[in-house]
């Protein structure tokens, strides 16, 4: 398939015009001596290139139609989120691995049921961009999930060990803690889902919207997105609280030490 470059970089230039917006803040930043007038342009500029890649590797994954390739791209994305969420909840134990099978499990058994009830179909241009906003999403409430957890046990750990003193399994002694950091995790999802529309239009129904689509169709697509982002959240960020235990506690329900001695 030719590549249309010419086209590519007239369209590049609406990009480049709005760096304006950018050079901006800089010099805000720089007035208000903030200091970050670097990781301001560092960050632009990684997500230009970040882009761009991902644009070529879309369109290539997109002329193949190919299976194959739908699925290694969404093992890539699950991969970078459970990193990622990882990274927030350092002092879990394994937390990289944890989040990446909790975000696997939300978003595969969430993206099956869209597929088998006839939602989308399952083709690169659907399934790609529909993953890819619900792994972002399960990315952030996991990761909240499995911080919050481990921070809440650590600060009632006397409450936690005494009600393992008293013969309660690992889910019974921490079940205020689990229902807190879910509660917490999840509050900004359905914040967003009773909103919107209200405060912002987001940004698929927006995409749509500005792609020639009748808002009535945008609407439709949209409230299947937040319909989907209730769903591979809920279920990620539960799954993460059930693998956390194993690194929470011995096999004699006890609490791991090691793991709450750490700030």
């Amino acid at each position: 398939m030719d590549f249309d470059w010419v086209g590519f970089l007239k369209g590049m230039l609406k990009p480049v015009a709005a760096l304006a917006v950018v050079l901006m803040a800089v010099a805000l930043s720089m007035v208000q001596k903030l200091g970050l007038e670097k990781e301001m342009i560092y960050s632009i500029a990684r997500a230009f290139v970040q882009l761009s890649i991902i644009g070529f590797v879309l369109q290539f994954i997109f002329s193949q139609n190919n299976g194959g390739w739908i699925v290694l791209a969404y093992l890539f994305m699950v991969s970078v989120a459970g990193y990622t969420a990882g990274q927030r909840a350092k002092q879990v134990p394994r937390g990289k691995y944890v989040a990446g099978a909790s975000i696997l499990a939300g978003t595969a058994v969430t993206m099956f049921l869209l597929v088998v009830l006839n939602v989308f179909p399952f083709t690169p241009r659907y399934i790609i961009p529909v993953a890819g906003m619900m792994v972002g999403n399960a990315m952030t409430v996991t990761g909240v999930t499995m911080k919050r957890l481990r921070d809440d046990i650590k600060v009632q750990k006397s409450l936690v060990e005494t009600a393992l003193a008293l013969g309660a399994t690992p889910r019974q002694a921490t079940l205020q803690q689990v229902k807190r950091s879910l509660v917490i995790a999840l509050s900004p999802v359905l914040d967003n889902a009773k909103t919107v529309g209200l405060i912002s239009l987001p940004g698929a129904m927006t995409g749509l919207i500005m792609g020639g689509a009748s808002p009535l169709e945008a609407i439709q697509l949209q409230i299947v997105v937040m319909n989907m982002l209730v769903g591979a959240s809920t279920v990620s960020s539960i799954m993460s609280t059930y693998l956390c235990w194993p690194a929470f506690f011995t096999k004699a329900y006890q609490l791991e030490t090691k793991v709450f001695a750490s700030e």
